[in-house]
């Protein structure tokens, strides 16, 4: 296990010692981890990267070289160095769970710790809810798009991918998302998202005919033959050799040419031209495969355009989510524990940029369901006292619409977030891998309303504060201001 502690940025350990020369270290800090936009303009966020937050959590600590750096640094005092070498993460962290679909301006992750330990988190905290958020909400789009037509997706990225990092969890979250497998071995053998792959084209060239090196592929698996088929020519020699093959020495072995697959040219229409010799040979179970620059635009314009199409190798522009690469997720403290009566005093951040105002307090995240639907109806923020029964009205402000009077009846209500950390110690059993892709899969099922996942204008879901947590914040604004 590689020593991530000190991955992160330096004002973390400057405002932490900070914090201990004025002897603030015991003190309990609330820190709130939100986005404000969902990316490419979608209607919603698949959460992801909670796992790794847990392990830099369990593996917080600061070794003898790590404290010699930054002793030679010269700005922290060797009470605080001395603090270091004994550190543990002692706080408690709560967070809805991955694959949880999510919007804009709720809670994902909430830290409630010593408020250095709180501090500390941060960098870390937001590289991987960032990151791994990021690639599977493209990963869904780019899945919800093929999936339109019955194909799947596979995530080819690996080499075009911000680093090895970047490559696994990238993939570990394009699963998440709905990839069906990945080119990365290295994320199969750490993570167990299957790994697949066949030939590429230097394995054509290096024969001294196109024939020969599909034989001689077919012959070494012919349980799982994919031929790659536009080294030269994809209609007059890459097919022609793929049927050849198949005709010849798959089926005279009681086997079938599982699919051929094409990284180059129009690949609506030569997907069509395709599919049309191989259901001509009797091949109706031979897949047609694609790859060559895939995103979510480009297979709904194949789609229009009547392609055959049964799987999509998608590469770049879903492991850097290219169309929008940056995910603005943020750590904002929230609150801080009086000292004297162990109240939680709110805390707001101001801005010109109304989006960028905070919600105060130590809170909670409610989602609302219709009774009769099933399909979710809003989000709701509470603060921490405030307890969200379905059967009772609760009264909520729209923030957008705060003159209305509201409230929320005769609906089923859930918690999002659940315990991860409580004093130090983990209390939440990991979910495997598999069940966290089942669970983005049955929410976007029957929770998320359809007009939510539509790729232009999608409905905006609500985020709707409680009454008393949205008096709190004009409160606070209100005070602000007279200063």
């Amino acid at each position: 296990m590689r020593n991530l502690t000190m991955l992160m940025d330096y004002y973390e350990l400057t405002m932490s010692n900070g914090y201990f020369q004025k002897g603030y270290k015991d003190r309990i800090a609330v820190f709130d981890m939100f986005y404000r936009n969902n990316p490419d303009n979608g209607g919603f966020v698949v959460s992801a990267g909670l796992e790794q937050l847990i392990e830099y959590v369990q593996n917080l600590e600061f070794n003898d070289d790590d404290i010699e750096y930054l002793r030679k640094k010269g700005e922290f005092s060797e009470e605080f160095l001395d603090y270091l070498k004994n550190f543990k993460f002692t706080g408690s962290i709560d967070a809805v769970p991955e694959g949880t679909i999510v919007y804009p301006n709720t809670p994902l992750v909430t830290v409630t710790a010593p408020v250095i330990e709180a501090q500390l988190l941060e960098t870390m905290l937001l590289l991987t809810i960032n990151f791994q958020s990021l690639i599977a909400t493209k990963a869904s789009r780019i899945c919800r798009a093929a999936g339109d037509t019955g194909a799947i997706v596979m995530e080819f990225g690996a080499r075009r991918a911000h680093g090895a990092d970047a490559a696994t969890l990238g993939a570990r979250a394009a699963y998440i998302g709905g990839a069906a497998a990945t080119a990365t071995v290295l994320a199969d053998e750490m993570f167990g998202v299957p790994a697949i792959g066949t030939m590429a084209h230097s394995w054509v060239q290096f024969f001294d005919n196109e024939y020969e090196a599909f034989k001689a592929y077919a012959e070494v698996y012919p349980d799982n033959c994919v031929l790659l088929i536009d080294t030269y020519d994809i209609l007059k020699s890459g097919l022609v050799n793929a049927i050849k093959v198949a005709k010849e020495v798959l089926e005279p072995m009681g086997k079938r040419l599982k699919g051929v697959r094409i990284d180059s040219g129009d690949l609506a229409y030569f997907s069509k031209k395709i599919r049309k010799q191989l259901d001509a040979n009797d091949m109706q179970d031979c897949n047609v495969v694609v790859s060559n620059s895939v995103d979510e635009y480009l297979i709904r314009s194949l789609n229009k355009q009547g392609a055959r199409i049964n799987s999509y190798g998608v590469g770049e522009r879903m492991i850097t989510s290219k169309s929008d690469p940056v995910f603005g997720g943020v750590y904002k403290l929230v609150a801080v524990k009086d000292g004297k009566d162990g109240e939680y005093v709110p805390k707001i951040k101001i801005s010109e940029n109304v989006e960028k105002i905070t919600n105060p307090g130590k809170k909670r995240l409610w989602r609302i369901f219709s009774r009769e639907t099933g399909y979710g109806l809003a989000d709701l923020i509470t603060l921490n006292d405030e307890e969200v029964k379905g059967d009772e009205p609760f009264a909520y402000v729209d923030p957008k619409k705060p003159w209305k009077k509201m409230k929320f009846e005769n609906v089923d209500v859930k918690e999002l977030q659940v315990p991860i950390f409580k004093d130090g110690e983990l209390v939440y059993k990991k979910p495997e891998l598999k069940e966290i892709k089942a669970y983005v899969a049955d929410q976007l099922k029957d929770k998320v309303w359809e007009e939510e996942q539509r790729y232009e204008n999608p409905h905006i879901h609500y985020v709707d504060l409680s009454k008393k947590l949205y008096e709190t914040k004009v409160k606070m604004l209100e005070e602000n201001n007279q200063q």
